[in-house]
């Protein structure tokens, strides 16, 4: 006889640290074994403890004040043309914290943003590349 519990789905997504919108600043982090069950609220809580711990990248990546998620691609969807991140369906993409990840619409090979909202909000009002 066969048991199947219900264990929770555990994916592989990308999260992109974005430094600065203008200068095109980011680093990606790809992070496997993710609970889509957890909510968006801890998975916030769980980067903001373990990016400062990545020896791997430069420091001013490691420090930043990040507390904001946006879903920038979903597997088997069309990739937006923006180099950083869409500024487009804030309501639809943006991560609400009361929300778990699978209700928010990440599943594997979801590539997420992990940015400060301030800096994007002002990027929002005027947004120039300077390079």
């Amino acid at each position: 006889m066969e048991f199947h519990h219900m264990a929770a789905e555990e994916v592989t997504i990308t999260v992109r640290l974005i430094r600065s919108f203008e200068h095109r600043n980011f680093r990606p982090l790809v992070y496997h074994g993710v609970n889509l069950d957890q909510t968006v609220k801890e998975f916030l809580a769980f980067l903001k403890q373990d990016v400062p711990l990545r020896t791997s990248l430069p420091l001013p990546f490691r420090n930043y004040k990040y507390d904001k998620l946006k879903i920038i691609h979903q597997a088997h969807k069309s990739k937006t043309n923006e180099l950083v991140l869409s500024l487009e369906e804030d309501d639809r993409l943006l991560l609400r914290e009361d929300s778990t990840l699978r209700a928010a619409g990440v599943a594997s090979e979801t590539e997420i943003a992990f940015f400060c909202e301030e800096d994007y909000k002002k990027y929002q009002a005027n947004p120039v590349s300077s390079w």
